[in-house]
């Protein structure tokens, strides 16, 4: 059985928020996040 993904281009607020409902709705979803900084938003 293949294993859902979501890819999220951008760390950023709005990229986390969206990681973070994503995953409150399927706890079984890998996320992967790209960014190109080094630095990601937390406060999501």
């Amino acid at each position: 059985m293949a294993t859902e993904r979501l890819v999220v281009v951008g760390g950023d607020a709005a990229g986390m928020s969206a990681a973070s409902q994503a995953k409150r709705r399927n706890p079984g979803l890998d996320i992967i996040v790209f960014e190109r900084g080094s630095h990601t938003s937390y406060s999501a």
